[in-house]
């Protein structure tokens, strides 16, 4: 095992090179960031000179990495172009698109798992039809309809929410929100879960066991639903990353000033320092978490070993 992690963990450093060399040359190819700095007037050559200097952005686009990388690795992710340092803004923001994602995670662990455990031993039955068209339903609409909707029907109608989230963000103002997040990747969830309940539950194993006599909630539990959570585990591991980048939508209808708002302001403005940087750490984001998805298939199944 400590060999296998030693490994993966040789493997990000050219997956976290590649994948942010990807992200800063395209941000660079977003036009000229400059021209956004002047207001609708367009910057005199002096003060479009200066602060090309200022922001590197008079060098070529590899030296520039070259230089922005080595700052990353002494904690130092640049300036945006308002004076405020960006790990200012990640200081700001990325607790409070953690405390979303961790809603919504919980949503698809225990709404999604539960509906899909029920389903899965009841295949065919009036509830799995019932979910099944219900989890459609939820794919089909886009989250920005199901954020709206329940945004002006539980906010303004019937004032059971704040229809905007105020700036401290608990926990209890993102329960909404973490289920607007999570609804699409809830119902993919219960889907997979009913699949994989449905197809190990035919399994050799599983028949071995009802055959000894063991009582039907260990079968389920200890030998079941252990080998059924590998691809659902999967999924989730490789959500986190994608929950947090992809909360642009849900931030903005309920106004949280977390990642994804910060996101969106440094793409509108053109601020290569923030959206590299946010980007970075999310890259990071998603490589922990499948390194410890990766690791958490030997305790699901005692079956896998990493030599």
């Amino acid at each position: 095992m400590g060999r296998y992690v030693i490994r993966r963990l040789l493997q990000m450093i050219p997956v976290f090179i590649g994948a942010t060399l990807l992200i800063f040359l395209m941000v660079n190819v977003m036009g000229d960031p400059i021209a956004g700095l002047c207001g609708d007037k367009q910057c005199d050559p002096a003060t479009a000179a200066q602060l090309r200097q200022e922001y590197n952005l008079d060098k070529p686009v590899w030296q520039q990495y070259l230089s922005y990388m080595g700052k990353v690795f002494t904690g130092d992710f640049g300036t945006a172009f308002n004076g405020q340092p960006v790990t200012e803004l990640m200081a700001s923001s990325f607790p409070v698109t953690i405390r979303l994602t961790i809603v919504a995670i919980l949503f698809e662990i225990v709404i999604g798992i539960s509906l899909g455990v029920v389903t899965g031993l009841r295949r065919g039955r009036p509830v799995d039809t019932g979910v099944l068209l219900l989890t459609l339903v939820v794919i089909s609409v886009p989250t920005f309809v199901t954020g709206l909707l329940l945004q002006l029907l539980l906010g303004v109608e019937w004032g059971w929410i704040r229809p905007s989230v105020s700036p401290d963000a608990t926990f209890g103002e993102l329960i909404v929100p973490g289920l607007v997040l999570a609804s699409v990747s809830l119902a993919y969830v219960t889907r997979l879960t009913r699949t994989s309940i449905a197809e190990n539950r035919r399994s050799d194993y599983v028949r071995t066991a009802v055959a000894k006599g063991l009582p039907r909630r260990r079968v389920i539990t200890r030998h079941l639903l252990r080998n059924s959570l590998i691809p659902v585990i999967t999924f989730i591991g490789t959500d986190i990353g994608a929950l947090m980048g992809g909360a642009i939508v849900t931030e903005r209808i309920f106004n949280i000033h977390g990642v994804g708002f910060q996101l969106y302001q440094g793409i509108v403005r053109q601020n290569t320092q923030t959206v590299v940087g946010f980007v970075t750490i999310l890259v990071l984001v998603f490589l922990v978490a499948n390194l410890l998805v990766d690791l958490l298939y030997a305790v699901l199944d005692p079956r896998i070993r990493y030599a």
